[in-house]
C-alpha cells in the first residue's frame, strides 16, 4: 500500500504542477456538498439546491484564475456577477424551444469569441457557458428566477471565501517570472561581450539562451495566449517578442575593441545592459521606485542619439568617381532601357567595378557595429518602456482603475479588446471557427434535447460541450471516451446503489469523495476517467434529491450519447480538419501582412520629411495594425494546433522558427519606421554645419525601394508556398550588385564636397542592413518547410 500511494503521489505531482488541480478539487469537495446540503436539508428547496451544487462546481472546479490574490478575487467576483446574469437570462429563454436555441447560439458565440480578448475570459468560458446551459435546459418561468439565482449566488459568495481561505494558490505569474530571468540573463551577456574568449562568458551565453528558451516555451505551450486585459498584462506579453529579437541582435553582433572608432556603439551596448538589469528589478517588484530604470533609459537615449550623430564619422570618404564610368555619374536608372544597358557592361567596366566593390565592403563593414548597436538600443528601449508602463499600470490606485485611467503609452481596455476581437473577424481565424462550431453545437444540442423530450436536457448539452473540439477527429475520439467513461461510471454507481437502496445517508459521505475524484481524474488519469467520476457524482447527487436508484445512470448514458452525437455531427460539418489545416493559412497571412508593412515603412522613409503626404504615414500605420492582427491569428492557430490530439507531423522547433520569421519581419519594419519617423528631429545632428541636411534623391529612393521589393517579393512568394499556391522559393544569393548600386547612389546623392557621407546616408545604409538581415534569414525559413513537407516539399527551380 505505501508503494502504491507513493506512485500515485509521484503521478499527481508530475501531471499537476503546483497541485493546482488538487487545490480546486479539494475546495469544491468541501463547498459543493455544504451549499447543496444547506439548500436541500435546511431550506428545503430542491431547485435552489441544484443550482447551488452546479454553481459551486462552475465557480470552483471549472476555473482557476492566476496572478495576485487581489486580481483573482476581482476576476472571481466579476465571474459571479456575469454568471448570475446568465442564470436569469437562461431561465427566461427556457420557455420556448426556438428562443432557447437562438439564445444559446448567440450567447455561446459571444462567450467563446470573447476568449480571444484575454486568457482570463478564455479560462472562464466553460463556467460562463454552464451558468447559461443549466437554466436554459430546465424549463422555467420568471417566478423560478429568485430560487435559481439564490442558489447560484450562494455558491458564488461561498466560493469567494473558499478561494481566499482554502489552500490559495501561490501568487505567481509564470510568464512574468520567466521574463525577469530573461532580462537579467541578457544584461549579463551584454556586459560580458568584451570577454568573449573567457569560460565565464561562454557559461553566461548558455544561461542567456536557456532563459530565453524557457520564456518562449512558457509563452507558446499554453492553450491560450497568456495575457489578460489589464494594462500590466498587455505590457508584459510584448516583452516575449522583443526579448527574443534582442537575443538575435546580440548573436549577430561582434565584440567592440577598446581601440575601435565605434566607441559610441560600445557605450550604447552598456547602456542597454543597464536598462535590462534595472528593468528586470522593476518587473519583479513593480511597486518599487522606477527612478533607476528612468535614469538608465535616459542614458540609453543619450547613447542612441550619440550613436546616430557620430555614425557617419566612421565611414570612409566616398570617391567622386562612379564605378564603370569616368564622370562620376550614376549608372542606376529608373527605366528598363538603362537597366538593360547596365546588364551589357563590358569587361573593362567590370574591372573598373573592383575598387567600387572594395568601397562597398568598407562602407558596409564600417557601419556594421553601429547598426547592430542601434538595432539593440531600439529594442531594449522598447523593452524598458514596456516594463515602465506595466509598473505604472500596477501602481494605479483603486479609484484610477475604477475610472479606467490608463498608464501613458498603453491603449485603454475597451480599445485593446476591440483590436483583439477585430483581429479574429476573419474567415481564416481558428478562434472564429471554434466560436461558430461551439455555438452551433450547443444550440443544436438544446434544440435536440427539447424536441426529444429527454428527462435531463441539461446532460445532453453538457455532453456536447465536454467533447466538442477543434477538429472532427478529436471530437470523435472524445465522444467515444465520454461514452465509455459514462458507462464505467454507471456500472460503478449501480454496484454502489444496489446495497444502499433508498438510504441517502451513505450517499452524503460518498459525495465529497466523488467530487474530489471527478476534479482530479481528467488531469491526472484521463478524460474517460473524469467522465466516469462525473457520472458517479451525478448519480449520487440526483439520488439524494430524488432517490431513483441505478436508473438515473441509464438516463445519463442516453443523454450523453445524444450530446456526443450532436458534437460529432457539428465537428464533421464545420471545419473538420481543425487548426492543423488553418495553421498554414495563418502563417501565410502573417508573412504577407508583415511583408507589406515592411514595404510601407521603407516607402515612408523615402519621402521628403517636409513633403511626406499624410496618406504615406497612415498607410504605414494601417499595415502595422494588419500585421499585428495577422500575427495574433497565427499565434492562436499555433496554440490550438498544440492542444489537438494526434501526431504532430511538424516538430515544435520548426514551427517556432517559422513564427520567429514573422516576428523578425514585423520588428524590422518597426525599426525602419521609427528610424525615419525621427528624420526631422535632428537626431543625427543634421542641423549642424558638419552634417548638412540632405535627403534621398529620386535615384537613391528607387535603388533602395527596388532592394526592398526584392526582399518583400521573396517573402510574398514564401507565404504563398505555405498556402500551397506555389513552390517554395529558393534562397537568393548575396546580391552584390544591389550593394554596389546602393553605395553608388550614395556617392552621387548623399555626400558633401569632401566626400563625407551625410547623416541621411547612414539612415539609408542602416535601412539596407535591415533588408540584408531579412535576406540572410531566408534559408533558415526554407529549410524547415522542405524537411517537414509543410508546403508539400516543393521548391522552385534554381
Amino acid at each position: 500500500m505505501p508503494a502504491l500511494l507513493q506512485r500515485l503521489r509521484q503521478r499527481l505531482t508530475a501531471r499537476d504542477h503546483g497541485l493546482l488541480v488538487l487545490r480546486r478539487a479539494g475546495r469544491t469537495a468541501i463547498v459543493m456538498p455544504g451549499t447543496f446540503a444547506f439548500c436541500d436539508q435546511v431550506i428545503g428547496n430542491p431547485e435552489m439546491a441544484l443550482f447551488a451544487a452546479f454553481g459551486s462546481f462552475a465557480m470552483l472546479m471549472l476555473v482557476g484564475f492566476g496572478g495576485p490574490m487581489r486580481q483573482r478575487m476581482q476576476a472571481q467576483a466579476s465571474l459571479a456577477v456575469v454568471s448570475s446574469l446568465f442564470v436569469c437570462l437562461g431561465t427566461l429563454a427556457s420557455r420556448a424551444a426556438w428562443l432557447a436555441c437562438l439564445a444559446m447560439a448567440v450567447l455561446g458565440f459571444g462567450v467563446l469569441l470573447a476568449g480571444a480578448v484575454s486568457s482570463v475570459l478564455a479560462g472562464a468560458s466553460t463556467s460562463l457557458l454552464l451558468s447559461f446551459i443549466l437554466p436554459v435546459s430546465l424549463p422555467g418561468t420568471a417566478s423560478d428566477v429568485p430560487d435559481r439565482l439564490a442558489g447560484w449566488g450562494l455558491a458564488a459568495v461561498v466560493g469567494l471565501f473558499a478561494i481566499r481561505l482554502l489552500w490559495p494558490e501561490p501568487a505567481a505569474d509564470p510568464l512574468r517570472g520567466k521574463a525577469v530571468g530573461a532580462c537579467r540573463a541578457l544584461a549579463a551577456r551584454l556586459r560580458s561581450e568584451d570577454e568573449a574568449s573567457s569560460p565565464d562568458h561562454q557559461q553566461i551565453v548558455r544561461n542567456a539562451h536557456r532563459a530565453l528558451d524557457e520564456l518562449q516555451r512558457q509563452f507558446l505551450t499554453t492553450p491560450y495566449r497568456p495575457t489578460g486585459l489589464s494594462a500590466s498584462d498587455r505590457a508584459v506579453v510584448r516583452l516575449v517578442d522583443e526579448l527574443n529579437w534582442a537575443r538575435r541582435v546580440i548573436v549577430h553582433s561582434l565584440p567592440i575593441r577598446d581601440d575601435s572608432p565605434n566607441l559610441a556603439a560600445r557605450r550604447a551596448r552598456i547602456a542597454a545592459a543597464n536598462v535590462l538589469g534595472h528593468g528586470a528589478d522593476l518587473l519583479a517588484a513593480p511597486r518599487t521606485s522606477p527612478d533607476a530604470l528612468h535614469t538608465a533609459s535616459a542614458e540609453l537615449r543619450a547613447a542612441l542619439f550619440a550613436l546616430e550623430r557620430d555614425a557617419a564619422d566612421v565611414l570612409p570618404p566616398l570617391s567622386g568617381r562612379g564605378p564603370g564610368n569616368g564622370t562620376g555619374a550614376s549608372t542606376v536608372s529608373t527605366d528598363e532601357t538603362d537597366e538593360t544597358d547596365e546588364t551589357d557592361e563590358t569587361d573593362e567596366a567590370n574591372e573598373a567595378n573592383e575598387p567600387a566593390d572594395r568601397q562597398v565592403t568598407e562602407v558596409i563593414d564600417a557601419l556594421e557595429p553601429s547598426f547592430r548597436a542601434h538595432e539593440l538600443a531600439f529594442v531594449v528601449g522598447a523593452i524598458g518602456d514596456n516594463i515602465d508602463a506595466a509598473a505604472r499600470a500596477e501602481r494605479r490606485t483603486w479609484l484610477q482603475r475604477l475610472l479606467g485611467r490608463q498608464a501613458t503609452g498603453l491603449p485603454g481596455t475597451l480599445s485593446a479588446a476591440q483590436e483583439r476581437v477585430s483581429a479574429h473577424v476573419d474567415p481564416h481565424s481558428v478562434w472564429l471557427h471554434n466560436s461558430v462550431r461551439g455555438a452551433v453545437g450547443l444550440a443544436l444540442a438544446v434544440l435536440v434535447a427539447n424536441l426529444t423530450d429527454v428527462q435531463h436536457a441539461f446532460w445532453v448539452v453538457v455532453g456536447a460541450l465536454s467533447v466538442l473540439r477543434s477538429n472532427a477527429l478529436s471530437t470523435g475520439q472524445n465522444a467515444l471516451r465520454a461514452v465509455l467513461g459514462t458507462l464505467a461510471g454507471f456500472a460503478i454507481g449501480a454496484l454502489l446503489l444496489l446495497p444502499i437502496g433508498s438510504d441517502t445517508t451513505p450517499l452524503w459521505f460518498l459525495l465529497p469523495v466523488t467530487i474530489l475524484v471527478a476534479g482530479v481524474a481528467p488531469a491526472v488519469i484521463s478524460f474517460a476517467a473524469g467522465q466516469a467520476a462525473f457520472t458517479l457524482e451525478l448519480v449520487i447527487l440526483f439520488n439524494i434529491l430524488q432517490p431513483t436508484g441505478w436508473r438515473v445512470g441509464l438516463v445519463r448514458i442516453e443523454d450523453v450519447a445524444i450530446g456526443c452525437g450532436v458534437s460529432l455531427v457539428v465537428g464533421l460539418l464545420f471545419w473538420p480538419r481543425g487548426a492543423g489545416a488553418a495553421l498554414n493559412t495563418a502563417l501565410s497571412q502573417a508573412y504577407t501582412a508583415s511583408s507589406r508593412y515592411l514595404a510601407a515603412a521603407v516607402e515612408f522613409g523615402m519621402r521628403r520629411p517636409g513633403s511626406r503626404p499624410a496618406s504615406t504615414a497612415v498607410e504605414a500605420k494601417r499595415q502595422a495594425v494588419r500585421a499585428a492582427s495577422a500575427a495574433r491569428r497565427m499565434d492562436d492557430a499555433f496554440r490550438q494546433y498544440l492542444t489537438e490530439r494526434g501526431a504532430k507531423t511538424t516538430p515544435l522547433a520548426e514551427f517556432a522558427m517559422l513564427i520567429g520569421g514573422v516576428i523578425g519581419l514585423r520588428l524590422a519594419a518597426d525599426t525602419v519606421l521609427d528610424l525615419w519617423e525621427r528624420d526631422g528631429d535632428q537626431a543625427f545632428g543634421e542641423g549642424s554645419a558638419a552634417r548638412p541636411t540632405q535627403l534621398p534623391h529620386a535615384q537613391l529612393r528607387h535603388t533602395l525601394l527596388r532592394r526592398t521589393w526584392q526582399v518583400t517579393d521573396w517573402y510574398d512568394d514564401f507565404a504563398r508556398s505555405l498556402d500551397g499556391e506555389r513552390p517554395v522559393p529558393r534562397s537568393p544569393d548575396q546580391d552584390a550588385d544591389a550593394d554596389r548600386a546602393l553605395v553608388r547612389a550614395l556617392r552621387e546623392d548623399l555626400r558633401d564636397k569632401h566626400g563625407i557621407a551625410s547623416a541621411t546616408a547612414v539612415r539609408v545604409i542602416w535601412t539596407g542592413d535591415h533588408l540584408s538581415a531579412l535576406r540572410r534569414n531566408q534559408p533558415t525559413l526554407v529549410q524547415p518547410v522542405l524537411t517537414t513537407g509543410l508546403a508539400h516539399g516543393e521548391r522552385a527551380p534554381d
